[in-house]
């Protein structure tokens, strides 16, 4: 009894130690290779931004789109064959938000579910007399707070064509990620102190608002006016005009820029 139950403790400390040492060692593996050379003319062909990056910069985001192949799962929906083209892509489009900075590289995220095209889901609404109605809701990408992002394969490929027109799915879609990780989609991810969140804050609700009264009147705006929805919603759209279009949001909104810069730590205007 006693031998076995000592044989039976060692294969659990086995078990343990394979379970949380070798995904570290294989991802070690994985790091270390060299970066393959059809990966790099993927990102230059389809991630147009990765051209004009300093080699630095470059080198940063090569290895975090291993890190991020390495962990994330990918699948097909409505009968698309997940290639290295769309993981690649998909990975490196999403990891412009993470150079210069420490990070897990979307530690919440799992699964990526990729679709041919723009794709219907159920949606509910409830109208004033609290009767539920079921729709299609057609989308381009979806960002879900357990560990999930869905994306439109052709639209991932548009909005990375013009990288100047303040429009970019995989950015708007992997800021949602970032937001979540503060543990609620509010439009204010992970910043690290109280005086941070603070003036987060103050220059965030000033934009906010000044969009929503933009939006109502039918002024002209350099943001989007999808970005009036939510607080969550103004952070991904912001998001996809500071690293689009840095320059027209550093004239237009300087205090805005500002904090994008400061938490991003990069400063896309040097991209050109």
């Amino acid at each position: 009894m006693v031998d076995g139950a000592w044989i039976l403790l060692l294969l659990i400390i086995v078990g343990i130690s394979a379970y949380y040492v070798w995904p570290y060692y294989r991802l070690r593996q994985v790091m270390a290779a060299p970066f393959p050379s059809e990966w790099r003319a993927i990102i230059r062909r389809n991630v147009p931004t990765y051209r004009y990056l300093p080699t630095d910069l470059q080198h940063q985001l090569q290895r975090l789109v291993k890190q991020f192949i390495y962990q994330k799962e990918f699948t097909g929906c409505n009968g698309l064959v997940i290639t290295d083209e769309i993981k690649v892509t998909i990975a490196a489009s999403a990891c412009l938000l993470l150079l210069n900075r420490k990070t897990d590289v979307f530690g919440g995220l799992r699964y990526i579910l990729v679709y041919p095209s723009a794709f219907s889901v159920p949606r509910e609404s409830a109208d004033e007399a609290g009767l539920h109605q079921s729709y299609p809701a057609h989308l381009l990408g979806e960002s879900w707070a357990n560990g999930k992002v869905i994306l439109s394969w052709e639209d991932v490929l548009k909005g990375n064509q013009d990288r100047h027109d303040g429009m970019n799915l995989v950015l708007h879609e992997f800021a949602h990620q970032l937001d979540s990780e503060a543990g609620a989609n509010n439009g204010a991810p992970v910043l690290g102190s109280k005086k941070r969140y603070q003036r987060w804050a103050t220059v965030f609700q000033r934009e906010f608002e000044a969009l929503r009264q933009a939006a109502f009147q039918g002024d002209e705006t350099l943001l989007d006016y999808y970005g009036a929805t939510n607080p969550a919603e103004f952070f991904a759209v912001v998001t996809e005009v500071f690293f689009e279009q840095p320059q027209a949001m550093q004239q237009r909104h300087p205090e805005l820029f500002g904090e994008l810069k400061h938490y991003y730590k990069v400063d896309p205007r040097e991209w050109d």
